[in-house]
């Protein structure tokens, strides 16, 4: 059976939302309630880390992730749309499970002026793009494609990454003093934290 990479693609594509980051306002909004957290995690279909669910109930309202608000589409991420609600639910793949498809994908890369294979390779390299990502949030957009990626979903579920891949193509994990950081380590410690 052939997979119809324009088809998943354009699946996976609708499942980023375009949320531009609401208007400043003159006092920050009171951090969510119980209530309002545990909506959001029926709402998204996941269960947040204990450290993130810990920040959602006593400093959302401000600090270094973006925060998460209510709105039209339902619970989302204010001024994110890096992240992939569609693929939220899937376990986080750490970048070793599939570096060796990088390299075969990279490897059958068709000639440019067979537009019709390059079109179709070009649609399963993006499905694999967004499937990096599967499991995590970008809670924190830090400018020219460079992202913080907090996991929400696997083994990995509650760590920090960081999305290099406008300069190296890779996701790393983000350590503190030779360990592997969680979103109790990141606000504090963003300044400390290594790739």
């Amino acid at each position: 059976m052939t997979t119809d990479w324009a088809a998943e693609f354009a699946r996976l594509e609708r499942g980023r939302r375009h949320a531009p980051a609401g208007p400043p306002r003159a006092t920050p909004p009171p951090p969510l309630s119980e209530a309002e957290v545990a909506d959001a995690e029926r709402d998204l279909g996941i269960t947040f880390p204990s450290a993130y669910r810990r920040h959602l109930r006593t400093r959302s309202a401000g600090g270094k992730p973006n925060r998460l608000v209510r709105g039209a589409q339902g619970w989302g991420w204010d001024g994110d749309s890096l992240t992939n609600y569609a693929l939220l639910t899937t376990p986080f793949p750490h970048p070793d499970s599939y570096r060796a498809l990088d390299d075969e994908l990279d490897g059958r890369e068709p000639p440019h002026q067979d537009a019709a294979a390059w079109r179709a390779w070009d649609h399963e390299c993006g499905v694999l793009q967004e499937r990096k990502t599967a499991g995590a949030v970008f809670v924190r957009e830090g400018g020219c494609g460079f992202s913080t990626l907090l996991v929400v979903t696997g083994p990995h579920r509650g760590e920090m990454w960081f999305d290099a891949r406008a300069t190296c193509e890779r996701i790393l994990p983000l350590t503190l003093h030779g360990r592997q950081a969680t979103f109790d380590d990141w606000p504090a410690h963003a300044d400390l934290l290594h790739r």
